[in-house]
């Protein structure tokens, strides 16, 4: 079972200050990028990576945030998270909800049109759907491992065809660290919050 819950979109909701590219401690407001939000985390299991999806409107404000796990109400214990088996049933891929879905579902908003999203992984085929159907306007991703599958490539298609666009972000780092304990310490006066770049 999942460990890990990202925040709602109301405890993100009021903080418009993000992290710049740099990792350095710096914040950017006003035209800043949620990357953190949407950047993979390794949950309970181990067997797979969890991906996260955060949806920002022109204003720079979150108005959706998801991650990749399965349905309300299905035991995440009593439904498989493996990648591989003889049978399919036995994986994942028919149960898991993917982070742009969940993103889209969690909006705080009547709508999405307009917006950015900006998620860990390339969204699939059945992600793009869903991305093009809500009016969303542009995709910023940090890996496209998955770039020469069949799904990607109907993905570039159709996302190609509705006229989004979609383009890699690329930090200049390659990892944050949160300290969650220095909330304790008296070193909060500079800003960081704890976030670093090691």
């Amino acid at each position: 079972m999942y460990a890990y819950k990202p925040p709602t979109v109301s405890d993100t909701q009021s903080s418009n200050n993000y992290l710049d590219s740099t990792n350095q401690g710096r914040r950017k407001q006003n035209g800043s990028r949620p990357t953190s939000l949407a950047m993979p985390f390794q949950p309970d299991n181990f067997q797979t990576v969890g991906v996260g999806a955060c949806i920002v409107n022109p204003e720079n404000k979150i108005v959706g945030i998801g991650y990749n796990g399965m349905p309300n109400g299905c035991d995440d214990d009593l439904l498989p998270w493996s990648r591989y088996a003889d049978d399919r049933l036995d994986t994942k891929y028919p149960y898991v909800c993917h982070a742009e879905l969940n993103a889209i579902m969690n909006k705080n908003s009547a709508d999405v049109k307009g917006c950015s999203m900006y998620v860990a992984l390339f969204p699939c085929n059945e992600c793009a759907k869903l991305i093009i159907q809500a009016g969303i306007k542009e995709v910023i991703y940090l890996s496209d491992k998955y770039h020469d599958t069949t799904e990607m490539t109907a993905s570039r298609r159709l996302l190609n065809l509705a006229g989004i666009e979609y383009k890699q972000f690329k930090p200049k780092r390659n990892k944050i660290v949160i300290d969650f304990n220095s909330i304790n310490h008296s070193g909060m006066h500079n800003g960081t919050l704890g976030i670093h770049s090691p």
